[in-house]
């Protein structure tokens, strides 16, 4: 069993994310001009936001203080979306190509997560829970992806 501060880092670093994908959707649903898309990326980000309470109830239970804030690497990220928008202009396809990447990484980090055998079967029931939406939040945005390729 992993020691209840490696468990608390792995969650900590996973609300990190949960946080910037929070951000990505909100940020998407301000920008896109869709209703539809509007509507599912408030959708998202809803499920997320609960996803962050989850996995920091779980820290709090282990002892641990909850991350707070978004990674910087998010942080980053939204200053590149930022100037690329300045540049590009934003239309629905490159949103929705810019949440997919976003999903990738977040599906990328949660499978690293639960790859540790050391996780105790409470932090490994939270994680798989808030990686339910990240899995379904990812298939669907890499559907909408492809879709609107074709």
């Amino acid at each position: 069993m992993a020691e209840s501060s490696t468990e608390i880092t792995t969650l900590n670093t996973l609300t990190a994310t949960l946080i910037d994908s929070v951000t990505g959707f909100r940020d998407a649903a301000e920008h896109t001009e869709s209703t539809r898309f509007q509507l599912l990326f408030r959708k998202f980000a809803d499920e997320r936001s609960q996803c962050v309470e989850t996995l920091r109830q779980q820290v709090t239970t282990l002892g641990g203080e909850p991350e707070g804030d978004s990674s910087f690497m998010g942080k980053t990220h939204q200053r590149f979306l930022d100037l690329k928008a300045a540049v590009t202009g934003r239309d629905d396809k490159a949103i929705i190509n810019e949440v997919e990447r976003g999903e990738d990484y977040l599906k990328e980090k949660f499978e690293t997560a639960l790859k540790d055998i050391e996780l105790s079967s409470g932090t490994r029931a939270v994680i798989e829970q808030a990686f339910t939406s990240v899995r379904h939040g990812h298939d669907q945005m890499s559907n909408l992806k492809y879709g609107m390729d074709a």
